[in-house]
C-alpha cells in the first residue's frame, strides 16, 4: 500500500500545530513519487528516512573550499501520540593549502538532534533530547540546504546556540479567528561528552503570532545562559508569503555580548512571468542584505565562534535552478565590507532532497 497526502496529513495533523517546525521540513523534503494512491484514514503511519545531500564550492576572498554533505533525517512514528525523530550531519570541507598541493581538510560527523516528542494535546507538545534551539527562525525553519535560498550562513547565525539537550515545550493555538499563537520554552542542561554533543546550561523561549489571512509572521526570542557570564541573547524575526506572487521573504535580529546584527533575504520564483519560456520558469532569484556589530569579545573568541572580528557588512545574489522535483542548482555573488578588509563571496552547487518510507503503511 502506497503513500498519499491524505493519509499523510491525517496522520500528523496534531503534530503540524503543535510541532510546525519538523513537519514543514517533512512536507517539503517528500517526493512525489510516493504521493500518488490514496489510502484508509486507517492506516498506521510508517517510519521515513528523508534528509538533503549536496555539493558546493565556496570561494571567499580567493580562498577556495570544496564542501560535501548529507543530512539524513529519520521520523519514527509510535501511535497517535508519539514520535521520534534525528537529524545527522556528515560533511567535508577540503581546501588546497596556501603552499600549494592537493585539497584536504576535515570531515566532521554531527547530531543536531535527536528527540522524543509527545503530543500531549492539540496545543501542546512536550520533547525532551536533542534539539533543535527554537532562537528565531533561521536554524529551525531555514537551515536545510533544499529549503534555504542562499547557501552562505547568516553573519548573526552563532549569536545563539543551535542545539540544546534538555526539555522543551511547544504549541499553538488560536487566539481569534484571525491570528493563531505559537510558543516555545526550553531548559538546557551542559553536555561536554563529545564535541558533536555539545550544549550549554540555559533557558529561552520564543512566542510569535501567525496571521493566515496575509501570510504574515512575526516573533520574538529570548535565551538565558546559566553559566559562566551568564548572559542574554535576545531577537526578532519576521516571514511572510505573498499570496499572489511567488515570493517569500524573511528577517531576523539578534543582539548579545558577542554581538548584535540582522538579516533579510527574499526569493522570487518566476513561474508567474509569462513572456519567458517555460524552462525559464523553473529559476528563482534570491537576494540577501546583512550587517554584524562586533561584541565584548576578543577577536580569537570570536573566530572560533564563527564570528566576523569586525563590524561587517555583506549583500548577496542568488539564482537557483529547479532541474526537476528534489534537485535543484544553485549559485550566488555576494561582497562582504569590513574594518578588517574587504572581499567578494562566489558559491555553486547542487542540492538533493530525498524520501524514502522504511515500510508498508498497515491497519491499525
Amino acid at each position: 500500500m502506497e503513500f498519499s497526502a491524505k493519509s499523510l496529513a491525517h496522520q500528523f495533523r496534531r503534530i503540524s500545530v503543535s510541532h510546525r517546525a519538523a513537519c514543514v521540513l517533512l512536507l517539503l523534503c517528500l517526493s512525489p513519487a510516493f504521493l500518488r494512491a490514496q489510502t484508509s484514514s486507517s492506516d498506521s503511519p510508517v517510519p521515513l528516512l528523508t534528509g538533503t545531500a549536496g555539493y558546493f564550492t565556496f570561494v571567499t576572498a580567493g580562498q577556495t573550499q570544496l564542501n560535501a554533505q548529507i543530512n539524513p533525517i529519520l521520523l519514527l512514528p509510535l501511535g497517535d501520540h508519539w514520535l521520534v525523530e534525528s537529524r545527522a550531519e556528515f560533511q567535508g570541507a577540503f581546501q588546497r593549502p596556501h603552499g600549494g598541493g592537493s585539497y584536504g581538510g576535515p570531515v566532521s560527523k554531527n547530531l543536531d538532534y535527536a528527540q522524543v516528542d509527545y503530543i500531549a494535546t492539540p496545543y501542546l507538545t512536550v520533547t525532551v533530547g536533542r534539539f533543535l534551539t527554537p532562537f528565531g527562525i533561521f536554524n529551525e525553519r531555514l537551515y536545510p540546504i533544499w529549503i534555504r535560498s542562499l547557501q552562505q550562513d547568516p553573519l548573526i547565525l552563532p549569536l545563539s546556540a543551535e542545539s540544546s539537550d534538555g526539555g522543551m515545550l511547544r504549541g499553538g493555538f488560536p487566539l481569534n479567528a484571525k491570528a493563531n499563537l505559537n510558543y516555545a520554552a526550553y531548559v538546557s542542561a551542559v553536555s561536554t561528552v563529545h564535541n558533536n554533543l555539545q550544549s550549554e546550561r540555559n533557558v529561552g523561549g520564543r512566542i510569535s503570532v501567525f496571521l493566515p489571512g496575509t501570510r504574515l509572521e512575526v516573533g520574538a526570542s529570548w535565551q538565558k545562559l546559566l553559566q559562566d557570564s551568564r548572559t542574554n541573547a535576545l531577537g526578532f524575526y519576521s516571514a511572510w508569503q505573498s499570496q499572489r506572487l511567488p515570493l517569500n521573504m524573511h528577517s531576523e535580529y539578534a543582539r548579545s555580548n558577542q554581538g548584535s546584527g540582522y538579516w533579510v533575504d527574499g526569493a522570487y520564483r518566476l513561474s508567474q512571468v509569462p513572456i519567458w519560456q517555460k524552462p525559464m520558469r523553473r529559476l528563482e532569484v534570491a537576494g540577501r542584505a546583512e550587517q554584524f556589530f562586533s561584541g565584548q569579545i576578543s577577536s580569537v573568541e570570536a573566530q572560533a565562534l564563527g564570528l566576523p572580528d569586525a563590524n561587517t557588512r555583506e549583500g548577496e545574489f542568488g539564482l537557483n535552478y529547479y532541474l526537476k522535483d528534489g534537485l535543484k542548482a544553485v549559485t550566488s555573488f555576494g561582497r562582504q565590507f569590513s574594518s578588517a578588509g574587504n572581499s567578494n563571496l562566489w558559491s555553486v552547487g547542487i542540492a538533493y532532497r530525498f524520501a524514502m518510507p522504511l515500510g508498508r503503511s498497515g491497519q491499525q
